[in-house]
């Protein structure tokens, strides 16, 4: 909705298609020109082709990578399962780059546009409850700033988002503490704000960016002692 406006062309992707069809009526009332696929960002064959097909009808000048799904540990604090693993690393990482990946040519052929990809605060600050997770969204951070060094001389821009909590059905499960939680209305004006300017890293909010910052050079056992004193509890996640 942030993004939408006269002139410009959307492409919404998403599994939910009468969520996507809501988003995208909110989108064409603000003017856009909207088209929508009902696709989960794992299904690689036609996420590359959607967007392929897309971009030679408008070509793209923004892609944000932002699926996205979290774990847990399972009863009685097991260890998060293999199944929950893998699935985290497919949608966050492999799906993020499964969807920058079919317009990074067609990009750097014309020598601009801008890559947004949607990493989180766990990649600077990973969370033993959420292992998976933090390792799929440092995953997501390292693809992107190599992918920023790649791109540089093509004129290509490429950007990663490392929010803090922002409301959201994800964010819902997350039953601890959430300070400084954003709504996803000024999280997106925030992060539409910073991608205008070009930034490479957009990391908020500012508090807990700046004590990530400090946990960092503290020895490992102190953090850990610090960070094991935040209760922590994720509800299990209906939609696998």
């Amino acid at each position: 909705r942030a993004c939408a406006g006269d002139g410009v062309a959307l492409l919404l992707i998403g599994r939910d298609a009468a969520r996507l069809d809501e988003v995208a009526q909110a989108c064409r009332a603000r003017g856009a020109e909207v088209e929508v696929k009902a696709l989960s960002v794992t299904d690689h064959g036609p996420l590359a082709e959607a967007i392929t097909a897309f971009d030679a009808r408008r070509p793209v000048d923004l892609v944000i990578a932002n699926a996205g799904v979290s774990g847990g540990l399972g009863d009685n604090r097991a260890a998060e399962s293999f199944e929950s693993s893998q699935r985290q690393l497919r949608v966050n990482l492999e799906g993020a780059i499964a969807t920058v990946a079919p317009l990074v040519e067609p990009m750097r052929a014309r020598g601009r546009g801008r890559i947004a990809l949607m990493s989180s605060l766990a990649a600077l600050q990973p969370v033993g409850d959420t292992a998976a997770y933090s390792a799929s969204k440092a995953g997501v951070l390292v693809y992107g700033e190599a992918l920023a060094d790649f791109l540089a001389p093509s004129g290509v821009g490429v950007s990663v988002i490392c929010p803090g909590f922002v409301t959201s059905d994800m964010s819902a499960r997350y039953l601890g503490p959430k300070p400084f939680e954003m709504s996803a209305d000024a999280a997106a004006a925030l992060i539409l704000k910073r991608l205008v300017r070009g930034h490479e890293r957009i990391a908020f909010p500012w508090p807990l960016v700046a004590l990530i910052r400090l946990s960092r050079l503290l020895p490992r056992r102190v953090s850990r002692y610090v960070l094991s004193r935040v209760p922590v509890e994720i509800a299990p996640d209906r939609t696998m």
